[in-house]
């Protein structure tokens, strides 16, 4: 036989706690609702955005390495700096490329500039207009055939090599000097990892 426990009341001196009104209710309800949104809806907005401009670039460098030839741009700062191609101002048709494997790292540039902005761009490669020669076509056939140049057709092309110790690249200069207040720089320049 089981017995029954009997029900427990409270001290006799406490006061019990009036219903809740209305007002009340929906106050406590929307301070509820307002901390839900704010604990988990800020978050997974906030995740959403990241996500999305994380596709965005990521979809932005796929393009970038995956694009084969010359793009119409300046390369950037860090690339200048590291193949040491200081593309001087004023330079127009502006294109490059860039290829990487484990071996050798190659910047591909080409552009048009003024006669102080050959001569400003070769000092900034360590050499001047006197190093380069007439008739000379330094780039090889294989860098002609990755950037789509030809040096075949009508022009007064001179160039260079610039040869420099590892880790420092190596710059092949072809400069068309057909029109010389407007000459045409086209580079490659090669590093060693």
């Amino acid at each position: 036989m089981t017995e029954t426990l009997p029900h427990q009341v409270g001290p006799p001196g406490e006061a019990r706690r009036p219903a809740e009104d209305r007002r009340h209710m929906i106050r406590r309800r929307t301070l509820t609702l307002l901390t839900i949104v704010l604990l988990i809806g800020i978050p997974a907005g906030y995740l959403m955005i990241s996500a999305d401009q994380s596709r965005s670039s990521g979809r932005e460098k796929e393009m970038k390495y995956s694009a084969t030839g010359l793009s119409a741009a300046w390369p950037s700062k860090v690339q200048r700096r590291i193949f040491q191609v200081p593309i001087p101002h004023p330079a127009g048709k502006v294109a490059y490329y860039e290829t990487n494997n484990w071996k050798t790292s190659r910047l591909y540039a080409q552009f048009e500039t003024t006669g102080a902005g050959l001569d400003a761009f070769l000092a900034g490669v360590g050499v001047d207009r006197s190093d380069l020669e007439r008739g000379s076509i330094t780039i090889s056939d294989r860098d002609q055939d990755v950037s789509g140049w030809r040096f075949t057709g009508p022009g007064a092309w001179w160039g260079l090599t610039h040869p420099q110790k590892n880790p420092a690249p190596t710059q092949d200069i072809v400069v068309n000097l057909a029109n010389p207040s407007l000459p045409m720089v086209y580079v490659v320049s090669r590093t060693v990892p």
